[in-house]
């Protein structure tokens, strides 16, 4: 019996940026990146994001109470309230994911989270959310694996990228949590 397998890296080994650029050749997803100084925090890419064009991201990875584990990429303004964030999403409490499960799942270090991650997910452990505010830009932007970098696809593209990589994309309005009482 043959195996069909999703393209991207070999298995045994974590994509660097560039096997995430040679996946997004093989898909035709056309990609700039821009190199820059490591950014950690949204307030720290401030002046790096008015110099990019599109939408700029803040990524999230998430854990419930069952192991449930979520990665949501959101416009990097939203305001999303982690302790409401389960009633709209179905699941347990949430809180971030460790370090640890984050490398072994995604294949990236904290301060590196990006929706790019999703192509090390080769189990599909992961649940993936887009916010509904980053798909009002176009382009999108995210990291390339590393901190060090922001790379551009177009929105289309982004979610050509997801399919590919055989994760769900779910499109969430954060707004609905800052209507919801504590």
């Amino acid at each position: 019996m043959t195996k069909t397998s999703r393209l991207g890296p070999k298995d045994t080994m974590t994509a660097s940026p560039d096997d995430l650029f040679a996946y997004l050749d093989q898909l035709g997803i056309t990609h700039t990146t821009h190199w820059h100084e490591a950014v950690f925090t949204v307030g720290e890419s401030t002046e790096l994001k008015a110099s990019l064009p599109g939408g700029h991201t803040k990524n999230l990875f998430l854990k419930d109470k069952d192991g449930a584990l979520v990665l949501i990429a959101a416009e990097a303004h939203s305001e999303l309230k982690l302790n409401q964030l389960h009633r709209l999403i179905g699941t347990k409490r949430m809180s971030f994911g460790s370090a640890e499960l984050m490398e072994e799942v995604l294949g990236v270090t904290p301060g590196s989270v990006t929706a790019f991650a999703l192509m090390n997910d080769k189990d599909g452990r992961v649940r993936f959310l887009v916010d509904a505010a980053l798909l009002q830009h176009d382009p999108v932007n995210f990291h390339p694996l590393t901190n060090t970098g922001t790379t551009a696809v177009s929105r289309a593209d982004f979610e050509k990228f997801v399919a590919a990589t055989g994760h769900g994309f779910e499109v969430i309005d954060f707004t609905q949590l800052l209507a919801s009482p504590e």
